[in-house]
């Protein structure tokens, strides 16, 4: 649908929408009150699928619209709100929440190559987002969504939820605090790709499913006709949509290892890697990968991607020991010996972010206006560390980072894989 007819598509779909979204019962009056209640953020989900399912009934209570390509899923999420007593608004175009009054804020729980465009729009419309991980499909998309939440003063939270867990908080503060004296190297461990065990086998390209609108499916990304195996999960392994599980997992773990070396405005200065892709090309992203993140410090972040590669999650490597987190279990080695109890290790001076849970903290800043825990910067320079390592292997190259103009150094074919191309009429505002 072309933004040239944006406001009309608007207007008609908010009229059509009033109508639709009339309850069969007594609608809970705040929700769409003019003048939204104190108590009340009134929070629109836009793709409801999957990770949309989940990231919806953590905030059920707060959720009075729903926004789906796919009809099927849009009706299936609708339907498990009004268990709540609420009658949702329900839409296929992410568009037509924007505008709405009832509407505080939008949960982006879309394919990447959605993310920038829904949030940029968003942030513009005056809505707070939290918007899943990796934040960005290109280095330069997570820069618009930073500075269009900076602009419109909107609170911008990405999914990178490791962040609020006891155990990884806990090990940052150890390694910031100097428990493994000097850190020497950092190995990451992210999973293969799990796209044999989710499709099979290739299937032909065929009519998309009556449900789904597959043009706005695609939106920005290049047309090409429907298949099965390159939607809904399974997008995630075709660079037009996504950077397979190194942006996957690795806006997790590297977001977490961005985080204990202290350097969430900044970045490597040195990336490097090679991989081994699917033979019979099902899946463009690698199957296995190593790479190597150089920081200023000298400290080396060496990530593996698939089998035979490093444990998963984060290891952290230093004079006196070793500190190994993943999610539910932490490990600390100190001097030789395993510490019977890491948590009663005192870390220090320098205390970080404690979060009440990735989603309340969300919630608990659209109210008081400060940054999340993994505020929209921190979301963009830990996606633009994933996209690295992803432009070294496809480059075949090493490559130099200048994280403050966010410009690979001297390759010019390089830094032009910091950018994308979207289809038409679609375009960052």
């Amino acid at each position: 649908m072309s933004r040239v007819s944006r406001r009309s598509f608007l207007r008609a779909s908010a009229a059509g929408g009033a109508l639709c979204a009339l309850p069969a019962s007594v609608y809970r009056a705040a929700v769409l009150a003019q003048d939204k209640p104190s108590d009340l953020i009134r929070v629109a989900v836009v793709g409801v699928g999957n990770q949309g399912k989940g990231d919806m009934n953590a905030v059920k209570k707060n959720v009075v619209a729903v926004c789906d390509v796919d009809k099927d899923r849009a009706a299936a999420a609708a339907k498990e709100i009004e268990k709540g007593g609420v009658t949702p608004f329900v839409t296929g175009d992410y568009r037509a929440l924007l505008e709405r009054k009832d509407v505080d804020a939008i949960l982006n729980v879309t394919p990447d190559h959605w993310h920038a465009l829904i949030t940029v729009d968003s942030c513009n419309a005056g809505k707070d987002v939290y918007c899943e991980k990796p934040l960005s499909l290109v280095v330069s998309e997570g820069r618009a969504m930073v500075n269009a939440a900076r602009k419109n003063k909107r609170i911008v939270q990405t999914g990178s939820q490791q962040r609020s867990a006891k155990e990884f908080r806990h090990a940052c503060e150890l390694v910031r605090n100097g428990a493994l004296g000097k850190l020497t190297e950092v190995k990451v461990g992210l999973p293969g790709p799990n796209w044999t065990q989710r499709a099979g086998k290739p299937v032909p390209d065929s009519d998309p499913p009556a449900a789904l609108d597959f043009e706005r499916w695609l939106g920005p990304a290049p047309e090409r006709k429907y298949n099965a195996n390159r939607v809904h999960y399974l997008f995630r392994f075709f660079w037009d949509y996504s950077g397979g599980q190194q942006t996957n997992f690795g806006a997790h773990d590297l977001d977490i290892t961005q985080w204990a070396l202290g350097m969430d405005d900044s970045g490597p200065t040195t990336v490097e890697g090679t991989a081994t892709f699917n033979k019979d090309k099902w899946f463009e992203t690698p199957e296995t990968a190593k790479q190597t993140f150089t920081y200023a410090n000298g400290v080396k972040v060496n990530c593996t991607l698939g089998a035979g590669g490093n444990p998963g999650g984060v290891t952290f490597i230093g004079e006196k020991g070793t500190i190994y987190v993943k999610r539910g279990g932490l490990t600390v080695t100190l001097n030789g010996e395993k510490v019977a109890d890491p948590y009663k290790l005192p870390t220090g001076d320098v205390k970080l972010y404690v979060s009440p849970g990735h989603f309340a903290d969300w919630l608990a800043c659209i109210k008081s206006r400060k940054l999340p825990i993994c505020d929209v910067e921190i979301g963009h320079r830990s996606a633009a560390v994933c996209h690295l390592g992803n432009i070294a292997i496809r480059t075949g190259r090493k490559i130099s980072w200048d994280a403050k103009t966010e410009t690979i150094v001297g390759d010019k074919e390089a830094n032009a894989m910091l950018t994308k191309e979207y289809r038409k009429p679609w375009k960052l505002a």
